[in-house]
Order: structure tokens, then sequence, then C-alpha cells
């Protein structure tokens, strides 16, 4: 990430021709991430962690400044390589039970990117893949055709964390991903994101 700025457009008063309020909600912000490096970003609410995390994943695009993967400003990337690195960066949201699809089985939501991205069709394969990915996790098999309002606060983070494990990413997001959950089980899923990092970065 390099010099990355990002200011969201203020509204016009209703006789004025001149737009107040700009917010500047990321100020040159750069850094670096190696590979199996953790980095935290920590600040107050509202001071545009989560608007970093939008730009890096190309969900918002930043006023100025660049963000690069692998050598490549993304910014630059065509079709093909924008869907490459959209397959190689994945996150983990704040709220699990709203960022997971209250109609899908939890098989159909971490197996849904295998679908999206053409890399396994075969329905009894894309299960097993699941299951492993699940296991992997710390979730039991029998929750593959479980809903999300079927499972604990913990359970569904560990879906969310399955989601993006799912393609193998070479990065992962996670904006606030405990901040909603119990102490404990906040403690369980960075213990089990650590884990992750360790035995496959």
């Amino acid at each position: 990430v390099e010099n990355l700025k990002k200011t969201f457009a203020g509204s016009r008063g209703l006789f004025s021709r001149t737009r107040i309020g700009d917010v500047k909600a990321v100020q040159d912000v750069s850094f670096q991430i190696s590979q199996g490096e953790t980095l935290g970003l920590v600040g107050e609410s509202g001071c545009g962690k989560s608007t970093i995390g939008r730009c890096i994943l190309k969900l918002e695009e930043p006023t100025s400044g660049a963000v690069h993967f692998d050598g490549r400003r993304i910014d630059t990337l065509n079709p093909t390589g924008l869907r490459d690195y959209r397959r190689r960066a994945q996150a983990v949201f704040q709220d699990p039970f709203s960022s997971l699809n209250p109609r899908m089985t939890v098989e159909q939501i971490v197996g849904e990117p295998l679908l999206v991205h053409g890399v396994e069709k075969d329905a009894r394969k894309r299960r097993q893949s699941t299951a492993k990915i699940l296991d992997l996790c710390g979730l039991p098999k029998r929750i593959l055709d479980s809903y999300p309002h079927e499972m604990s606060g913990g359970q569904r983070q560990r879906t969310g964390i399955a989601r993006a494990l799912m393609l193998s990413p070479d990065f992962i997001l996670c904006d606030e991903a405990v901040s909603a959950l119990d102490v404990s089980i906040q403690a369980q899923i960075i213990k089990l994101l650590e884990d992750l990092r360790d035995e496959l970065a």
C-alpha cells in the first residue's frame, strides 16, 4: 500500500454551488505485508481502517495512491487479472451473521467460491472439499447442511473463515473479524487464525 488517500465527497447545500463537508477517510497511508506475515491496523472507530481494507480489496477506488499485489498495481489489472486477484485475496468480515446468506446451507456458502471461479463443478467433490476445509477450521462435517441461524456466533465466523480459505488465497483481510463475538470466542478465533497462518503460509 503506497501513499493511499481516500476522500468522500460532501453534499451540496440547498442554495450552494460548492460541496461542503468532504470527509478525508484515509490520508497518506503506506505499509507492506510479506508472505506469512500478520499486520494489524489499530485505531478508533471511524479512523479509516475499513476504508483501507475496501481499497485493498478493490471495493473502493482510492482518491490517490496505489495498492500493489505480487508486484502489480491492482488498479491496472485487466478483467482476467482482476478475477485472479479476487481469487487470491479474500476477506473475513466483522459480522458473521450478516455476511452469510441466510438462505444457503454451510455447504453452499463455503463451496460457492469453487463454483464462481470454475474450480470445481462436480457437486460430490465440492462437498468433500468443503468438509475438509470445515474440519481445518474446527467445524464438524454434520454442520454442512446447517443454515447460519442454526449456528453460534463462533461457528458462523469459522464458516466465514472457511469460505475465505476455500480458494487457497495468498492474502486474507480480516475486517474486525472478532469484534462482534464474546470475549471467550474471540480468543478461540484469533488462535484459529494464528494456527491457520502457521500451517498454510
